[in-house]
């Protein structure tokens, strides 16, 4: 026993870093394959590492089967649904690469991704077109393996899709690349019509040997015959992006209404690569004086606006071919324009104060878009943790409604 779990601890050399974050969360195994909760993946987008060592617990197929009839329907679904399951949950490796897409992506690509899954153009969506996802991430993911010990490999695969995949069948099209730079690519540009009816053709070739999930369950019914309208997959997209956010904000907010606009800072520059995080901070508490803090809405506007940065990225490179800098109005109009998400004053000014390093009052491209791409990217880039400082306001504040 000793010697097989070194074995499997070893594999975590031969896994890509998204690989090896899901196996460092993932607390369940399943006939071989790992699992997370939705306690684990809650875990794994809000925090750098689990809370406690992970050891994978095996399930039993009675276990697993009780799991699954305790998940409630598509149409019971909340901005609370994965607090709520807590341990009782499984969700695989593809899910959560999906799960991770959602998080960062604005809601117009929403019935982009619905549409891409809908083979048939029936305007719903079942079991078996969903489960393409599986191929399609599967094979995206072949394409990043890190090359060394087949038999290594191997092993790794059977742990994160359950069954073994000779590297030699990812699918191509007359010999150019299937998938580009990431998985959201994959759905919204390179997949074609095509292809998808292909893969959904023989979807129960790959299907067969997968065990059923959380999510599957979820969105198709204990029976698997349930079919998955828009209304319900944008409505369950946006709940978990809704979710996690809750989750960051009570995390700094301690019970109270507001988090200050340091924590707002703290969260913004945690996924990012910013290698002197202090003089942000500094520079934020020099410029703001007096607390006022951050509201739920605020945070979740900025979110809503970040993840449409693309479309905003095209009006900022406007003012950057000019040469210019752009303004607090100047941003706010931009964002609207850009996005439809109106951003509050204060926020704005909040965000000016952490990015204008120099003090000028104008924001540059390279002081917040190459910032925030970083940010964005939550969960496929490595997690870097910020010592978190804390006002003597913010003490007192804390201090008072802890009592």
């Amino acid at each position: 026993v000793t010697e097989h779990r070194s074995d499997l601890e070893d594999l975590h050399l031969y896994a890509t870093p998204r690989e090896q974050r899901f196996r460092r969360f993932a607390s369940l195994e399943f006939e071989g394959q790992l699992y997370m909760t939705p306690y684990d993946f809650i875990q794994a987008v809000t925090s750098d590492e689990p809370k406690h060592a992970k050891k994978w617990r095996s399930l039993s197929r009675q276990e697993l089967n009780q799991i699954l009839m305790e998940t409630p329907p598509v149409w019971k679904g909340s901005s609370k649904l994965f607090r709520n399951l807590n341990e009782k949950g499984v969700i695989s490796y593809t899910e959560y690469l999906f799960l991770l897409c959602i998080l960062t992506k604005p809601h117009a690509g929403f019935r982009i991704a619905f549409n891409m899954f809908d083979t048939d153009g029936n305007e719903m969506v079942d079991k078996k077109e969903f489960l393409v996802l599986q191929e399609i991430f599967r094979k995206k993911n072949e394409k990043r393996e890190k090359r060394g010990d087949e038999e290594k490999r191997a092993m790794l695969r059977l742990q994160l899709y359950g069954y073994h995949t000779p590297t030699n069948s990812v699918l191509k099209t007359e010999g150019e690349d299937l998938v580009p730079r990431s998985y959201w690519d994959t759905l919204r540009r390179s997949t074609s019509q095509a292809l998808f009816s292909d893969l959904a053709e023989r979807a129960d070739d790959f299907s067969s040997s997968l065990s059923d999930t959380t999510l599957l369950v979820h969105f198709f019914g204990k029976k698997g015959k349930a079919e998955l309208n828009f209304e319900d997959f944008y409505r369950f997209m946006d709940n978990l992006q809704t979710e996690v956010l809750e989750i960051e904000f009570l995390s700094y907010s301690n019970g109270m209404n507001t988090i200050s606009e340091e924590d707002f800072a703290h969260i913004l520059l945690r996924y990012t690569n910013v290698e002197n995080t202090s003089s942000y901070l500094e520079n934020m508490r020099c410029s703001i004086p007096e607390e006022k803090g951050i509201t739920f809405e605020e945070f979740r506007s900025f979110f809503q606006f970040l993840n449409n940065l693309e479309d905003f990225t095209i009006a900022m490179q406007m003012y950057n071919f000019a040469s210019r800098s752009i303004g607090q109005d100047e941003f706010k109009r931009a964002v609207y324009v850009a996005t439809g998400v109106k951003l509050s004053p204060h926020l704005v000014n909040t965000v000016f104060k952490i990015f204008d390093v120099d003090r000028d009052d104008q924001l540059s491209y390279k002081e917040f878009i190459g910032i925030m791409k970083d940010r964005l990217n939550r969960g496929f880039r490595g997690y870097k943790p910020i010592q978190r400082y804390t006002t003597f306001k913010s003490c007192v504040r804390k201090e008072l409604y802890s009592r």
